[in-house]
């Protein structure tokens, strides 16, 4: 295991990287744009900087599930079904990526988020209130769970954004609802990842744990805002995220065909 010196001024970097990516991620997914970046630049490997990077991610993930849980916009029992379909999922996709290569879905997912993108941007009043849900919360979490859960396991850029968009679009919840749903899911899949690159050893808990901090308390601050200003507040945080991700998965890999 690569061994990182935390000197006073990196562990200012990694606490405050921790708490910005929390904070953002907690509201509309996409912390990883943050973390993971800031992780690539200490110099450790690609393997490790993913590792560690789910490490600290779990923790904002999963006070800002608890926090949307005990406001009220999360009732557990009826998540029971989506972490079970999505904890199957997502074990196929961390198996599945281990033998195939994830290529084509590194060309497709950017196109998806920009109809996610153009969708949520013209859509003024999705998210505001609650609607009709066109299928039943259960048949729901049994398609997105396996499809969402495999993919986060699989590739895992932009399944926050495609979580909330189907929450709000397929079951016609609020945005704050969605975003506390979520942050359920999205905890369920990346303890599945999280448990792989522990095994594989690929973990620097120094970094993970210092970040973790901020994290904690990133996370707490930004679902309590989403809690209370609602659509108003967390649309536009939504939107940007999605925005930058589609910036850097294009980057990343169209760049090579120009």
């Amino acid at each position: 295991m690569t061994p990182i010196e935390l000197s006073p001024q990196l562990f200012a970097l990694l606490f405050g990287t921790g708490f910005f990516a929390g904070f953002v991620d907690s509201i509309a997914g996409g912390g990883g744009l943050i973390s993971l970046p800031i992780l690539m630049s200490t110099g450790m490997p690609p393997q490790m900087a993913l590792g560690t990077n789910k490490l600290q991610g779990s923790f904002g993930t999963f006070i800002a599930a608890c926090n949307y849980t005990s406001k009220g916009e999360v009732e557990p029992k009826k998540t029971l079904v989506g972490i079970f379909f999505t904890l199957i999922g997502a074990l196929a996709g961390a198996w599945a990526i281990q033998r195939l290569d994830p290529w084509f879905l590194t060309y497709i997912i950017p196109l998806l988020l920009v109809g996610v993108f153009v969708y949520t941007l013209f859509s003024r009043d999705l998210g505001k209130v609650t609607t009709r849900a066109r299928l039943s919360l259960n048949l729901f979490f049994v398609f997105f769970g396996l499809g969402l859960g495999f993919y986060d396991g699989f590739f895992g850029p932009g399944t926050g954004n495609f979580w909330m968009t189907g929450f709000m679009v397929v079951m016609g919840f609020s945005m704050t609802r969605a975003a506390g749903f979520t942050r359920i899911m999205n905890l369920v899949s990346n303890v599945v990842a999280l448990t792989m690159f522990v095994v594989g050893q690929n973990v620097i808990y120094s970094v993970g744990i210092t970040m973790a901090l901020g994290q904690i308390l990133g996370a707490r601050l930004g679902s309590g805002l989403a809690i209370k200003k609602g659509a108003g507040f967390i649309r536009p945080v939504f939107l940007v995220v999605v925005f930058f991700t589609i910036v850097r998965l294009v980057y990343l890999n169209y760049s090579t065909l120009l």
